[in-house]
């Protein structure tokens, strides 16, 4: 399956329902203040911010007007319009700075450990030499999930016993990367609410004393966001970002939810560019973003190639 047949099934549950939902309040003639209000309602319901829904109903109206259109041809300009406001990440350089490192970041539940499982195979799969950092040093368990994952995705991790310093971890890790002669370093960290200060001062640690070995680290720090939260990510972007430097986002769970939506907002709000979508629960399903497959991804077929 290719990325954009992949990421359109992991948006089935959003697109089936706003597609379905928009052709049932407009089918053909001219769109009028009636039908903009119903759309309005149809975008919100999928979680698309208000101020984004503004924006892309007024381009579409200004490319309706005066026209009797198809709800076809709706959906068409509804996916140009969306796609105004999808920011995909900068290439990673190439060549890789050696070991690359990448550090993820977000709340409980988020799907952390997951995403670091799956793009350590996508590194594995590049012919990558991959190590895992255990920074989550506190949830039970959490050292044996990410092993867990770490050996379907056949990669090594590097840990310290329970409640040992998160930061200590990181350290230790990095030198153990150079040493391995590794590509990638993925850290793990612990989830954490950005509203509680000694968490988010934890965060900070870890990346200072991270920096004790070169201060470009790390190269990328991702926020995993579960893709359920919709709009309530926002106030997650603000939190994170006021602490370290955020360089993308990762969205999980897209197939489990109706509220897709959400990252026109994320990334139009934020100018967050998207680095990778969850769309399934094997390794190969977590996939880098692209945002004419996301789009067209929302709006349906009819969308493709408008």
């Amino acid at each position: 399956m290719g990325l954009f047949d992949k990421i359109r099934g992991g948006l089935a549950r959003t697109r089936q329902s706003l597609t379905r939902e928009i052709q049932a309040v407009f089918g053909k003639g001219k769109l009028d203040a009636a039908a903009l209000e119903a759309l309005e309602e149809k975008l919100l319901a999928a979680d698309v911010g208000f101020d984004t829904v503004q924006q892309i109903l007024e381009g579409v109206r200004v490319r309706a007007r005066g026209q009797e259109i198809t709800s076809e041809q709706l959906l068409a300009w509804l996916a140009e319009e969306a796609r105004e406001f999808l920011h995909e990440p900068k290439p990673l350089p190439d060549p890789l700075p050696k070991p690359y490192v990448v550090l993820f970041i977000g709340v409980n539940g988020a799907g952390k450990t997951t995403s670091v499982a799956k793009i350590a195979h996508h590194f594995t799969t590049q012919g990558k030499k991959v190590l895992l950092a255990a920074c989550d040093t506190f949830r039970a368990g959490a050292v044996s999930q990410l092993e867990t994952w770490a050996s379907r995705a056949g990669v090594e991790v590097v840990k310290h016993q329970d409640g040992a310093d998160a930061a200590a971890v990181a350290y230790d890790a990095y030198a153990a990367a150079l040493a391995r002669g590794c590509d990638v370093l993925l850290i793990d960290t612990a989830g954490r609410l950005h509203t509680k200060d000694n968490l988010m001062e934890e965060l900070r640690k870890l990346v200072r004393v991270l920096r004790k070995h070169d201060a470009a680290l790390p190269h990328e720090t991702l926020l995993v966001i579960d893709g359920n939260t919709g709009q309530n990510a926002l106030p997650q972007f603000k939190g994170f970002s006021a602490v370290v430097p955020l360089d993308g986002l990762i969205v999980t769970k897209l197939d489990g939810t109706a509220k897709g939506g959400a990252v026109l907002t994320l990334s139009r709000e934020f100018k967050a560019p998207i680095r990778w979508v969850g769309v399934g629960e094997g390794l190969d399903d977590l996939v880098p973003f692209d945002r004419e497959a996301y789009a067209q991804g929302l709006f349906g077929e009819e969308a493709r190639g408008a």
